[in-house]
């Protein structure tokens, strides 16, 4: 037996926008105000895909829900013959729409690398991995990108987004002094 003609949830707008604004109206309720920085490559090694200085000029206000509530997950504290490493692991959800909504040049989706700075603990959490078909296609369209998120090492990058908070890691954490 096939599927009803009378409910086509696969193309219909009106179903579809109904379930992005009651996810949205979820993460504003449940959610946590974050900040999102988006990475800006300065110098990229594209043999070794990787850039030795990057810079965090913006600093986007969105709310996410955290998903992993039970506490951070991953390897967490160990020690290892390099001395102690924190691996702690969060897991974000953030809604399409509007991340879509942010602006931001040339990114369609939250990219790993980019960072999000977590106001309750005031750390910085970088992007290890975007999950963007966790509810797979409910309604005919992917709602929801989920971010796991690891504890940022700061390797002097240089963090000026204008929000104090977020400006003060780097005061702390700087080993050198840029005179520009």
């Amino acid at each position: 037996m096939t599927t009803s003609v009378y409910f086509n949830h696969i193309e219909s707008t009106p179903e579809q926008n109904l379930h992005q604004d009651l996810i949205i109206e979820a993460i504003k309720n449940y959610g946590i105000d974050v900040y999102y920085l988006p990475r800006k490559y300065v110098n990229e090694d594209l043999l070794y895909g990787e850039d030795t200085i990057s810079e965090f000029n913006q600093a986007h206000l969105i709310e996410m829900y955290v998903k992993s509530v039970d506490g951070f997950e991953g390897e967490g504290d160990f020690v290892s013959r390099f001395g102690l490493e924190i691996r702690d692991q969060v897991v974000f959800s953030v809604a399409r729409r509007r991340f879509d909504n942010l602006d931001i040049t040339e990114q369609d989706r939250p990219l790993e690398g980019d960072v999000i700075f977590f106001p309750l603990n005031k750390k910085l959490y970088e992007i290890r991995f975007v999950e963007h078909e966790s509810m797979f296609y409910q309604f005919g369209k992917l709602p929801i990108f989920d971010l796991t998120c690891e504890l940022f090492q700061y390797d002097d990058q240089r963090i000026d987004t204008g929000v104090e908070d977020i400006d003060e890691i780097e005061d702390k954490l700087a080993y050198s002094i840029n005179l520009s």
